[in-house]
């Protein structure tokens, strides 16, 4: 199953975060229905075997997307259809032992330059005559788990600016949702189930009973950036296999 091949034909969208992983399916899905992406990753190599797979639909820039220049560069685009924020850090463990830099670190890459580079996308947007903006968030944005304090901290700020925003842009014709993963199978995570506390705490947890893939939630950010879903703005798509049914 897949999406009409010129699905996004004429629009550029920005993935921030396109170097691995769930970025990286993002950018590489909206290349294969036509539109002009702006892969957004630190490191260069990443963006360069990206940018072989579509030459003619992807443009990496390879940026901090903290930095004050990318946020001008991202504001000064004459125009943009669709952003996806995907930049995002974890850092595991019992609240009584997160050091300062560790709460740090989560606020101000999570749902500070989330903000930020929302914030800057509006201006080309007003030119799109209707944009859509997709928050990566997750499963934690909407639950509490052991030792995920900070995520789950950031991932409901996340779920709450985003009610905020699509109410304001609204007028701007501007949608603004998320897409909530649960546990996605990647090189990064793969390890992280040789534990087998942990793979069955995962796995009691997820009706489903297996972990997202990556274009799993491409395909819903995929949607959401779409005319498909242009009655959709200030929710959340779960893609989490019915955890947070339970």
């Amino acid at each position: 199953m897949s999406f009409n091949k010129g699905l996004f034909t004429n629009k550029t969208i920005l993935v921030a975060g396109a170097g691995k992983g769930i970025g990286l399916a993002c950018a590489t899905m909206a290349a294969q229905y036509d539109a002009n992406v702006i892969a957004v990753a630190r490191t260069q190599a990443d963006l360069d075997k990206l940018i072989v797979l579509y030459p003619d639909n992807i443009t990496g820039w390879a940026m901090d997307v903290t930095s004050e220049s990318f946020f001008q560069k991202l504001k000064a685009l004459p125009v943009l259809h669709g952003l996806v924020n995907n930049a995002g850090i974890n850092r595991v463990g019992q609240m009584l032992g997160q050091t300062d830099e560790n709460i740090d670190a989560v606020i101000d890459l999570n749902i500070r330059t989330l903000y930020k580079i929302s914030q800057a996308a509006i201006t080309p947007m007003l030119n799109s005559g209707g944009a859509s903006i997709v928050n990566m968030s997750s499963q934690m944005g909407f639950v509490g788990s052991p030792n995920r304090t900070l995520y789950c901290m950031s991932k409901h700020a996340v779920e709450g600016v985003t009610k905020a925003m699509a109410v304001e842009l609204a007028e701007h014709n501007i949608r603004v949702n998320t897409v909530a993963p649960t546990f996605v199978l990647t090189p990064m995570t793969e390890p992280m189930f040789k534990d087998e506390a942990f793979h069955k705490f995962v796995f009691d947890m997820i009706p489903l009973s297996r972990l997202a893939k990556v274009d799993d939630i491409a395909n819903s950010c995929t949607f959401l950036l779409s005319e498909l879903a242009s009655m959709i703005t200030g929710t959340s798509i779960k893609v989490d296999g019915g955890w947070t049914a339970r």
